[in-house]
């Protein structure tokens, strides 16, 4: 098993840096923007019937023969905090983009909660789940779903037109998201005369026109060849710094989870295998199927200085290099060449642990994280 892009990509500068700014989660304070409790999805006749009963804990093709229904979401729980890049990861079939199209129910769930600032999406009716969908939530797909016959500018402001926004002030804000995406001088052009990736950039705008709390994306890059799909990853880091959306990213590509997650969850047959920040997942797989993942990613691209510290000793020589905690290995290998003494690696102004040469040279020959 293997991911579609080399994971040996993280290695890029654009992606140490990525890992080197993520916010922090909540840590148990505040409430998440979004909050999916106890979701399950079943296809099929026993939908309403099988939650509960021996019969979940069936392989799929016997629970399919048994009761001609099939499981696509599985108990899955997740907090989603302010300004987060949020990565649902797994390969085909692992139930990724059933449980995003779940969240905003283009799917109805068949148990459990989705919580928007805390209020159950479930239970919304009708007519408030259009104004969840027009106003707090936006979705990017793979299919850009662009309309031919209309102009960029046009299909950018289509949402706000939905909304029933005057001309003046939605061709103001397309004007204003076409430019941020970084197609000044398209708005007249039609989709067909677009790339590939600037008709992926009009969906971006789209998506960001309506001022969304919530950014879903589903599989968005997928269809773009390598260098275009590289250069839309980077587009999505630039506006994830300037105008902060929290973000639920679908992906089946390790390396593309890698660069974009503040917070990654690996999916399998419907459940979450593992869920943590990328260098949980690179040094700590949680199974041989989260191992198999991250096997080929160079380590000291990943894991952060945090990760391989140790307690500071007495007879530690407390005057070498300093790092934040946040700081990826790779970045403080130069420092590490040119001393002898332990990094102090400090958070909030204080020393939090020291970093040993061995323990920066065995994460770049590609060590496991040390007892």
């Amino acid at each position: 098993m293997t991911a579609t892009t080399d994971p040996a990509a993280v290695a890029a500068t654009d992606t140490e840096s990525r890992l080197d700014a993520r916010p922090r989660r909540g840590g148990g304070t505040g409430t998440p923007t979004l909050g999916v409790n106890h979701l399950w999805k079943v296809f099929g006749p026993a939908e309403h019937k099988l939650i509960g009963t021996p019969d979940v804990d069936l392989a799929r093709d016997e629970l399919r023969r048994k009761t001609g229904s099939m499981i696509a979401i599985r108990d899955v729980s997740f907090q989603v905090w302010p300004g987060e890049v949020f990565v649902v990861m797994g390969l085909s079939g692992s139930g990724k983009s059933t449980l995003v199209r779940c969240i905003t129910r283009l799917i109805e769930p068949t148990a459990g909660e989705v919580l928007l600032d805390g209020d159950d999406i479930r239970k919304a009716n009708a007519e408030k789940l259009r104004e969840l969908r027009r106003r707090r939530f936006s979705m990017v797909f793979q299919h850009f779903g662009l309309l031919p016959h209309r102009r960029v500018l046009d299909n950018v402001a289509y949402p706000l037109e939905i909304r029933g926004e005057e001309k003046a002030a939605r061709y103001k804000r397309a004007h204003e998201m076409i430019e941020l995406v970084g197609l000044k001088g398209h708005a007249d052009s039609y989709p067909d005369q677009l790339s590939g990736g600037m008709q992926q950039r009009v969906g971006l705008a789209r998506a960001l026109a309506v001022d969304p709390e919530v950014m879903l994306f589903d599989e968005p890059f997928s269809a773009l060849d390598p260098l275009i799909r590289r250069d839309m990853q980077n587009e999505v880091m630039r506006l994830h710094r300037e105008v902060g959306k929290t973000m639920v990213f679908i992906t089946h590509d390790l390396a593309e989870a890698l660069r974009l997650g503040d917070h990654i969850v690996i999916m399998r047959d419907g459940k979450v295998v593992q869920s943590g920040r990328p260098e949980e997942l690179v040094g700590a797989p949680a199974d041989d199927y989260v191992a198999d993942f991250v096997r080929d990613v160079p380590k000291a691209n990943v894991l952060t200085l945090r990760w391989v510290m140790r307690p500071v000793m007495p007879d530690d020589a407390l005057d070498g290099p300093e790092f934040p905690a946040t700081t990826i290995i790779r970045r403080s290998l130069h420092a590490a060449i040119e001393t002898d003494k332990p990094l102090r690696v400090v958070e909030d102004g204080r020393l939090i642990g020291v970093v040993d040469r061995w323990h920066i040279l065995a994460a770049i020959a590609g060590g496991e994280r040390e007892a």
